[in-house]
């Protein structure tokens, strides 16, 4: 298709069976495992693809600022201070399969005429007086200042231009800006085909017509910003405005990522991500009821070794009394070690309770 021509190298499309996402691939590297769910092989698409959102390359890509150093160090401390994790959860693992990927994300310039109305707040000092009593000196005066805030109605007229208004470009989009947090957007690059060397490209779900409603909202809050900044107040609310926008301009912008996955009792792959700017890491942590119940197994094989040493003890004493004494202290060493073989279940139970965490 035309539209794939223009990434700089000969690229296919690839989607994964198992969670549907599309990334852009360079001829040639597949197998991939996909950086998404970890769970299958990428596969070639051959057909429908103009039923995609979009195909073409984007404008700008944000450098993978967090260095793999960096990533390393913050897979360490994803893997640290699990109690019996899974024999899969391991930094060797974890960092043998790291896997960076970009994320699209779509910024919009547009210009925008309005009429608008809103109440601006001004902060001013009241200063009251408080009486209280004390038993040591009485009654006394206490001077209190507090800060109120004065509404008043404002209406104007707006004719701005606003630059890269961010747009989701995905439908995941919220929920990974929560995980892995908003990425800074002033030290972007233009894009280049080496990234595909470098990276997986994630397609956009979403065509600029669908992302649309979702900047709008960003564009009100930037111009009742700029209302307030006019009207020289303190704060704004009830904003409301007509606006006729025009002059739109779309841009496909890459935010960097590093994928990887550990497996857990079930086989499963749960995968890890760090945000390729800051390092912020996001994953599933669990311990391994597996390896609790192991251990407490062998908590109990060692109680009831103590148990039968204590019985035979016992028996003996029939004979030499003072064994009896031993036998006896014997059962209660073994009482204390088999109660003791619930600790590593409820350590791991009440280590997966905690929510998912970010690092």
């Amino acid at each position: 298709m035309s539209e794939l021509t223009g990434w700089g190298t000969e690229v296919v499309i690839a989607v994964c069976p198992q969670c549907d996402w599309r990334y852009i691939v360079p001829e040639g590297k597949m197998p991939l495992r996909c950086p998404h769910c970890f769970a299958a092989d990428l596969e070639p698409v051959t057909e429908g693809m103009e039923q995609l959102p979009y195909l073409r390359p984007p404008e700008l890509a944000a450098p993978f600022t967090a260095t793999k150093t960096v990533a390393d160090e913050r897979i360490e401390k994803f893997a640290d201070g699990i109690p019996f994790a899974p024999r899969d959860l391991n930094p060797e693992a974890l960092r043998s399969r790291v896997q960076p990927l970009y994320l699209p994300m779509w910024l919009v310039d547009g210009d925008v005429a309005a009429t608008w109305e809103a109440e601006v707040g001004f902060n001013y000092n009241v200063v009251s007086h408080q009486e209280r009593y004390s038993d040591g000196s009485g009654w006394a005066t206490r001077e209190v200042e507090e800060t109120r805030i004065r509404w008043e109605p404002r209406v104007g007229q707006l004719e701005r231009h606003y630059d890269n208004i961010v747009a989701p470009a995905l439908e995941q989009h919220a929920a990974m800006e929560q995980a892995l947090g908003v990425y800074a957007l002033d030290n972007t690059q233009p894009y280049a085909a080496d990234i595909l060397e470098r990276a997986l490209v994630r397609l956009p779900d979403r065509a600029p017509e669908a992302a649309w409603a979702d900047a709008v909202p960003a564009f009100q809050a930037a111009a009742g910003e700029e209302c307030r900044q006019a009207a020289g107040a303190d704060h704004i609310r009830q904003f409301r405005w007509s606006p006729t926008y025009t002059g739109q301009h779309w841009t496909l912008l890459l935010l960097p990522l590093y994928a990887t996955y550990y497996l857990d009792d079930e086989g499963q792959p749960r995968p890890v991500l760090i945000n390729g700017q800051s390092g912020r890491v996001y994953g599933v942590r669990r311990a391994s009821m597996k390896r609790a119940q192991h251990t407490a197994m062998i908590i109990l094989v060692v109680a009831a070794v103590l148990f039968f040493l204590s019985l035979v003890a016992g028996v003996a004493g029939l004979a030499v009394p003072p064994l009896i004494v031993i036998a006896g202290i014997g059962g209660m060493l073994a009482l204390c070690v088999g109660l003791g073989a619930i600790i590593p279940i409820v350590r791991a139970w009440q280590f997966n309770r905690k929510p998912v965490e970010t690092l």
